[in-house]
């Protein structure tokens, strides 16, 4: 009898197990870039259980200079990205109907990093001179400055010639460029580790110049939102993922470590990490995941405001929602 009792309470276990597995709903999450700092709340989330306690499991996806989150977005191989607003919106005008749902980061980190030795100490001393800039949908914050500017992207003695950069900052190391594109917390730290001091530095942030946009939100197919279970998920996904960012802001060496167990490609280094973690809790600081309107009506106006060739042609509409936050902050 206690053979067959130990049998039972161990099929009831068996069962419990496979039901949990069974329970737990997959989620695939898409990065805009490589493992790093800049995604703390969510390998935070994951490693902390935050997802676990909300039912989930969440797959996370490191991306890449040949990886467009967008892109991926639409052929199926994730249920939500992380990507920045001005990209966003220009893919939806497109045609792939992204939308906002929640939106971690408050503040922008991107800015033009120049030498000092080149005489620029304004954004009007840009002309005249090559200035590095990234693309794949992250050069529309940049070509939005340079029109309300009115400073012409197409070279010449009045305009500004844009180097197509890499994702690394040689072209101001090796002097090809007089300024270049650097976020905050991550290729701005990099020059200074590669030896160059900040007094011999010039920064133009974005959000100083009033002409920043909101970056590292989480979007989702808007068709996807019509279904009650995915909406649930993703009601569950960002709860957690805020609690990650929330840790993350508090632990900030202690989210860096999580960084680099995570990063499968071992390039990353602690000092850069926990570098880069203090600069990421200064943009996710405040920030409670929900999207403000007067952030995201100050991106489109950035991005309209493009002269003849502004990043989006009309004002979006549907291109996002607070359904998920609303929930998600009960």
């Amino acid at each position: 009898m206690r053979n067959r009792f130990a049998s039972m309470l161990l099929a009831g276990a068996t069962l419990m197990t496979a039901f949990g597995a069974h329970a737990a709903e997959k989620v695939t999450l898409q990065l805009k870039w490589v493992t790093q700092a800049q995604f703390a709340g969510y390998y935070v989330a994951k490693d902390k259980g935050f997802y676990e306690a909300e039912g989930l499991d969440v797959d996370i996806k490191p991306g890449g200079p040949d990886i467009a989150p967008a892109q991926v977005l639409a052929g199926g191989g994730a249920d939500v990205v992380v990507d920045w607003l001005p990209s966003a919106l220009a893919t939806r005008e497109k045609g792939v109907p992204l939308v906002n749902i929640a939106q971690p980061f408050k503040k922008s980190g991107m800015m033009l990093t120049c030498l000092k030795e080149t005489g620029i100490t304004k954004p009007e001393d840009f002309k005249g001179k090559t200035l590095g800039v990234w693309f794949f949908g992250n050069e529309y914050p940049f070509l939005s400055w340079m029109a309300h500017l009115k400073i012409p992207t197409t070279g010449g003695a009045d305009g500004v010639t844009v180097l197509k950069q890499g994702f690394n900052v040689d072209p101001l190391l090796q002097k090809q460029a007089a300024c270049i594109s650097t976020m905050t917390y991550n290729e701005y730290l990099q020059v200074l580790e590669a030896g160059v001091k900040a007094s011999d530095l010039v920064t133009f942030k974005y959000e100083d110049e009033g002409v920043a946009t909101l970056e590292d939100g989480l979007y989702v197919l808007e068709d996807k939102l019509k279904d009650a279970t995915f909406k649930e998920n993703m009601v569950k996904f960002v709860r957690a993922s805020m609690k990650g960012w929330k840790w993350a802001e508090e632990n900030p060496n202690d989210a860096a470590d999580i960084i680099l167990e995570n990063d499968a490609s071992g390039a990353q280094t602690e000092a850069h990490q926990k570098g880069m973690m203090t600069e990421v809790a200064k943009l996710t600081a405040g920030s409670t995941g929900a999207l403000d309107k007067a952030d995201y009506d100050r991106t489109v106006k950035t991005l309209l405001g493009g002269g003849s060739d502004p990043v989006i042609t009309k004002e979006p509409t549907g291109a996002f929602t607070t359904d998920i936050t609303d929930a998600a902050l009960k």
